[in-house]
């Protein structure tokens, strides 16, 4: 049997963060007797009271319209298992690549990002922002409080570095408050890798769960998605006694596979190209290294401008929307009135599962919020 095309070229081994090279965390401690710096952080992150709350977060669809639609514990379970995958054909630091993964959208508030924009508006009435990604570095850093030793989760740098630059990178200067996470440099290529993962993850969840709420069709898709077209022309030549949704099932795994062969190729592709012969090479890169091969980003940028205008933007999701918006602000203006702080409402709220912020809510008799 002959090896797949893309083992082919020299893996990207020589690229790996080294365990060793990490710089540790802020309260020292001594290392464990069996488990890595790394395999500690992936369990800190999973022991988490903030990870467990992800299961009752929203993706993008509520959960009661279907039993099956992802949330955020889900979704990042299909982040780790793409990222993860990536890095072992790539030879990089699996343990490194799931923690980031795992802890990726640890930061997200209830309602998805509907959740987020409202925060971040309500938090500039008062000169700050909210920011999902920064406000996961605050969760690990001090909001967590599981240990007698230390605030928060004392996660690695490499883990907080790769949170905070989940992403984008940023200028020496750009935030002030982050200039402890080298500035103008790229992160490892693991933590590069995260952002990519997410958008497999969620382009193609998205367009499953787009299917079980009856927004697309198959056919719908088509006319949009070339990739996707030629892989569900391929699928009912080869299964043509299969249901349709047996058939959109496996086109979906099909699309996965081939996105995450597009990654897998691109990266190897510009790391070859860029002359990076080691870690510290990469994060002093002019670019990222990890990015799509040009017919796997095509295809990833034909998904979400499909996703788009069918789904996000219909009229069901925008009611939920508005409506949640609406409550969040209203309940944010409620607690500030009665005398905590902007930031103190903001951890507050951004913290709560849908579900909890509901209770929450009802238990005030606020009048009905007007969207």
């Amino acid at each position: 049997m002959l090896a797949h095309p893309m083992l082919a070229h020299p893996l990207l081994a020589h690229l790996r963060f080294p365990v060793e090279a990490s710089r540790g965390r802020r309260y020292p401690e001594p290392n464990h007797p069996y488990r890595s710096v790394f395999q500690r952080d992936r369990d800190r992150v999973i022991h988490s009271r903030a990870f467990r709350r992800l299961e009752n977060k929203t993706q993008v669809f509520a959960p009661e319209l279907s039993d099956h639609f992802r949330n955020r514990l889900t979704h990042t379970l299909e982040v780790s298992q793409v990222a993860r995958t990536v890095a072992g054909v790539l030879g990089l630091n699996e343990d490194f690549t799931e923690a980031l993964a795992l802890v990726h959208d640890i930061g997200h508030p209830p309602f998805a990002h509907a959740g987020e924009d409202a925060l971040n508006t309500e938090m500039q009435r008062y000169g700050g922002t909210f920011n999902h990604n920064t406000h996961a570095l605050r969760i690990v850093e001090t909001l967590e409080q599981r240990y007698p030793r230390f605030p928060g989760l004392n996660l690695t740098f490499e883990l907080r570095e790769g949170m905070v630059k989940h992403s984008r990178d940023f200028a020496p200067g750009e935030f002030p408050e982050l200039a402890e996470y080298l500035p103008g440099f790229r992160p490892p290529l693991e933590a590069q890798l995260i952002d990519l993962a997410d958008e497999i993850a969620y382009n193609t969840a998205d367009l499953d769960d787009a299917y079980e709420a009856g927004l697309v069709q198959p056919a719908q898709i088509a006319a949009s998605v070339p990739a996707w077209a030629e892989i569900l022309d391929t699928v009912e030549t080869q299964y043509p006694g299969a249901s349709e949704r047996e058939q959109f099932q496996e086109s979906v795994r099909q699309l996965i596979d081939d996105l995450v062969s597009g990654l897998i190729e691109g990266t190897i592709a510009a790391a070859r190209a860029s002359g990076a012969n080691d870690f510290e090479a990469v994060r002093s890169h002019p670019v990222r290294l990890a990015c799509f091969s040009s017919e796997a980003l095509g295809t990833s940028r034909e998904l979400k401008a499909f996703l788009f205008r069918n789904v996000y933007s219909t009229a069901a999701l925008d009611e939920d929307r508005r409506n949640s918006i609406a409550r969040l602000k209203q309940l944010f203006e409620t607690l500030v009135a009665r005398g905590d702080t902007p930031r103190t409402v903001c951890d507050f709220i951004a913290g709560m599962t849908d579900r909890y912020f509901l209770r929450y809510y009802e238990s005030l008799s606020l009048p009905p919020a007007q969207s």
